[in-house]
C-alpha cells in the first residue's frame, strides 16, 4: 500500500537547485565550435537547394523560359536577319544564354524578400554565424538555377544545330564565367530585396533594369547597325561585354580585353552592391 507524499517531501521536490549545480549542468559538455564562415554559407546554400525541391515548379523559368527564347528568337529573326536560321543559331545562342541567367538572377532579390515577410531573417540575425552568410547562401543556391539554365539553352541548341567551334573547353569556359557574372549581379537583387517592401516591387524594378540592358546590347545583333548614340550605350552595358565574351570564347578566340572587362565589373557589382546589402541587412 502506497502513502501519499507528504508536505516536506514536494517541498524537497519543488526545493530551487543550487547555482552551482545548474552550472555544473550546463557546462558538463563543450560547446559545439562556431561554424566558419565557408560551412555556414554552404548550408544556407543547402536550404536554398532544398526549397527547390520541395517546390520544383521554381525550375520552370530555368528550363521552360530558356527554351521558349531560343525557339522564338531563332525562328522570327533567323531569316531576317541572317538569311538563315542556321547561321543566325550560331550568332544568338551564347547571347540568348545570356540572357536568359541573367534575367533569372532577380528571383534571388524576390526570394530575399519573401523570407523577410515571412519573419526568417529575424531567425537568421539572432545565430551565432558570419553574417553575410545568410546572403551568400541564397547566391549558392541560385548557381545551381544558372547552371541548370545554360545546360538547357546549349542543348537545345545542339538539337537545333548549334556548332561551337571553341569545343568543350571554350563552352565550359564561357559557362564559368557567365555563372562568375550572375553571382556578382545578383547582389544587386539582394540590396532590392532589403529595400523595397514587397516582392512585386522587387520583380518591377528588375524589370526596368534587366529589359532595356538585355535588350539593348549584342545579344540579337551586331552593334555596328545601330546609331551612335545607341553604340555609347553599348559599349559601356556589361551585359554586352559578357555576351562578346562569352561569344568568343564559344566560337573558340580567348578575348582576353572582354574577359577582362567581365571579371573587373564583377568585381565592382561585389564591392559596391555587396557593401549595400549588408548595411541594409544590419539595419533592417
Amino acid at each position: 500500500m502506497t502513502t501519499a507524499p507528504t508536505t516536506d517531501d514536494r517541498s524537497a521536490e519543488l526545493a530551487p537547485v543550487s547555482s552551482e549545480s545548474l552550472a555544473a549542468v550546463l557546462i558538463a559538455k563543450e560547446r559545439p565550435p562556431r561554424p566558419s564562415a565557408w560551412s555556414a554559407s554552404l548550408t544556407f546554400g543547402w536550404r536554398a537547394v532544398l526549397k527547390i525541391k520541395h517546390v520544383p515548379e521554381q525550375l520552370f523559368d530555368v528550363t521552360i523560359f530558356p527554351i521558349m527564347m531560343t525557339l522564338m528568337f531563332t525562328y522570327l529573326f533567323g531569316g531576317a536577319l541572317a538569311g538563315s536560321t542556321s547561321e543566325y543559331l550560331q550568332f544568338l545562342l551564347p547571347g540568348i544564354m545570356v540572357m536568359s541567367v541573367v534575367m533569372i538572377t532577380m528571383y534571388t532579390g524576390v526570394s530575399v524578400n519573401t523570407d523577410i515577410e515571412k519573419g526568417v531573417f529575424d531567425r537568421f540575425r539572432t545565430l551565432p554565424i558570419w553574417r553575410p552568410s545568410t546572403m551568400v547562401g541564397y547566391l549558392l543556391g541560385d548557381l545551381l538555377r544558372y547552371t541548370l539554365a545554360s545546360l538547357v539553352i546549349l542543348t537545345v541548341g545542339l538539337i537545333l544545330g548549334f556548332r561551337p567551334e571553341g569545343g568543350a573547353a571554350g563552352v565550359l569556359a564561357a559557362i564559368a564565367l557567365l555563372l562568375v557574372f550572375s553571382f556578382a549581379f545578383s547582389w544587386v537583387w539582394t540590396m532590392f530585396g532589403l529595400l523595397l517592401r514587397s516582392e512585386k516591387s522587387v520583380m518591377g524594378v528588375s524589370m526596368m533594369v534587366l529589359f532595356p540592358a538585355t535588350f539593348l546590347s549584342n545579344v540579337f545583333v551586331n552593334p555596328d547597325t545601330m546609331p551612335g548614340w545607341l553604340q555609347a550605350f553599348v559599349d559601356v552595358n556589361p551585359i554586352a561585354h559578357l555576351v562578346a565574351a562569352v561569344r568568343a570564347l564559344m566560337a573558340g578566340s580567348w578575348d582576353t580585353g572582354e574577359i577582362s572587362w567581365v571579371l573587373i565589373s564583377s568585381a565592382a557589382f561585389v564591392a559596391v552592391f555587396g557593401t549595400l546589402t549588408m548595411r541594409l541587412y544590419n539595419r533592417k
